[in-house]
């Protein structure tokens, strides 16, 4: 029987993660630990898993939570992951302007998008060195470039331009190692967080980080990349 990779995916109940696990599961080369905050309300995902073989597995995680991911650690101890996809992520709430910002929801914005990652690679880097091709992938966005004018949405785009760095330290750490680390942004996608004016579908953006996850190279650590393969300016 054909040994199967294995991928983590937070924020996998809904949007995009939800669309990457149904991705990895249609390859029938993966195990997939799909991690949500409440499973229990996760009633998609819950019927993708009980037609999956035994191929997805719902694991509860909450990123806020500092013992949630230590729980999750000891879950995974001793199993080799080949892909840690840091997908989760959340807007920042509707008051992120210049003159009228909620500085709480700014803070719990780090929390998720750029502290929550890097919690999750030290949760994981044991299992990640029992892997022969490592990879780390985390979901920022082109909000987060700060070669991209654009205003507004403050909390967001510092949470992301924020994640960007931690990440490219992060690929020049682990590069002697084998350890690819890439950021990618997903598109504008038609998602809760995208709105449904975006450019391109759940399914399409999946699509394309699908195939440029696998087929990353030891060339590819520390980019930025789009979901199409190309290269985002930082």
């Amino acid at each position: 029987m054909m040994s199967l990779s294995t991928v983590i995916i937070t924020g996998a109940n809904r949007g995009i993660g939800f669309e990457l696990t149904k991705r990895f599961l249609l390859s029938n080369e993966w195990k997939i630990l799909a991690c949500c905050r409440n499973p229990d309300g996760a009633d998609a995902l819950k019927d993708l898993a009980e037609n999956s073989s035994n191929r997805v597995e719902i694991c509860r995680l909450d990123l806020t939570n500092e013992n949630s991911i230590k729980a999750f650690s000891e879950k995974i101890s001793g199993r080799a992951i080949d892909v840690l996809l840091n997908n989760a992520g959340i807007m920042g709430g509707n008051h992120q302007s210049a003159f009228d910002m909620d500085f709480d929801a700014w803070f719990e914005t780090f929390k998720v998008n750029t502290m929550a990652p890097l919690r999750m690679v030290q949760a994981s880097i044991e299992n990640l060195r029992q892997s022969s091709n490592p990879r780390i992938i985390t979901i920022s966005s082109q909000m987060g470039s700060l070669n991209r004018m654009g205003k507004g949405s403050y909390a967001y785009r510092s949470s992301k331009a924020a994640l960007n760095k931690v990440m490219q330290v992060l690929a020049a750490e682990l590069e002697q190692e084998g350890i690819i680390v890439t950021v990618m942004h997903p598109g504008w996608v038609q998602t809760d967080m995208g709105g449904k004016d975006a450019d391109i579908s759940p399914q399409a953006s999946a699509e394309g980080l699908f195939r440029v996850i696998t087929s990353l190279k030891k060339s590819d650590n520390g980019r930025f990349l789009q979901w199409t393969g190309e290269d985002h300016p930082w």
